[in-house]
């Protein structure tokens, strides 16, 4: 038995591998279990792992799941067939959706991009805006109001997001 491990550790493991243990490990990470120092760490080694024997210690003192396959010791079902045959879990277009959203996930939180708080109430502002003027003037100021006001609202956001991704362009 010891043996048949040893020979599971020596063997190669592609990118649903590495996957799978960076999905693990960012669910530790929300958990509490890593901070952001060992998460890097950890997803750096992970990244660069060749053998399952390489991801073992990175989830050695974590407890399960640790996106490390367990023995299976069945045959594959039908169903498993069927899945790799017309999507699932098993097909490579699921695991390389996965692997993108995996690093996808790991550059963003590593950026420090998190979004607090509860989105900003535009929708409910808006309509405030019309119905006040509405009442007050007549439905056609209120309608040009209310547009004048997303157009300029969608101006300022769609610069402040083109400076923002020209300012991130630079730093990299």
């Amino acid at each position: 038995m010891a043996r048949q491990d040893e020979s599971r550790d020596e063997m190669r493991i592609g990118d649903a591998e590495r996957d799978a243990v960076m999905v693990a490990l960012h669910d530790h990470f929300a958990a509490g279990r890593l901070d952001r120092g060992e998460l890097d760490e950890r997803m750096d080694a992970v990244l660069s792992a060749k053998t399952r024997g390489d991801l073992r210690p990175l989830v050695r003192d974590l407890p399960a799941p640790t996106g490390l396959p367990e023995p299976d010791r069945r045959a594959p079902s039908s169903m498993e067939g069927a899945a790799v045959m017309f999507g699932g879990p098993w097909h490579p277009a699921w695991q390389e959706h996965h692997r993108h959203m995996a690093r996808r996930r790991h550059r963003h939180m590593a950026r420090g991009h998190h979004r607090h708080g509860p989105p900003f109430p535009a929708f409910p502002l808006l309509l405030a805006v019309f119905l006040v003027l509405a009442f007050t003037v007549g439905p056609g100021a209120g309608v040009l109001a209310v547009l004048q006001i997303a157009l300029a609202v969608w101006i300022v956001r769609a610069a402040l997001l083109a400076f923002g991704a020209r300012r991130s362009g630079r730093s990299t």
